[in-house]
C-alpha cells in the first residue's frame, strides 16, 4: 500500500497500531488529532502521521496526575487537618 515514499494505512490497520478500536480512531480523526484522507468512500492515514500521532501522545515522566481535582483538593484538606508530626500507619 505504498504510493512513492508514503505508505498508507487502512483504519482498520491504523486503529491496531494504535491499539484502540476503530470507532476511537474514528472520533481521534473526527476531533483532528490524527490526519486522515478520503479517497472516494475509503479513508487512509499516513504511517508516519500514525506514529507522530503516538508521539505526541507520549506521557513524559513524572506528569502523571492520577487524582481528579477534587481528590486532589481533598487530599489537601486531609494533610492540612492532620497534626503535625503525624506520619501514615
Amino acid at each position: 500500500m505504498s504510493s512513492g515514499d508514503v505508505t498508507w494505512l487502512n483504519t482498520a490497520k491504523a486503529a491496531e497500531r494504535l491499539g484502540v478500536t476503530p470507532r476511537t480512531l474514528y472520533r481521534f480523526i473526527d476531533e483532528g488529532q490524527v490526519p486522515a484522507y478520503r479517497f472516494g468512500r475509503v479513508i487512509r492515514l499516513k504511517e508516519h502521521e500514525v506514529d507522530e500521532f503516538i508521539e505526541r501522545c507520549r506521557i513524559a515522566p513524572g506528569t502523571l496526575d492520577l487524582t481528579t481535582p477534587q481528590q486532589t483538593h481533598d487530599l489537601r484538606e486531609v494533610a492540612e487537618e492532620a497534626p503535625s508530626g503525624s506520619a501514615a500507619e
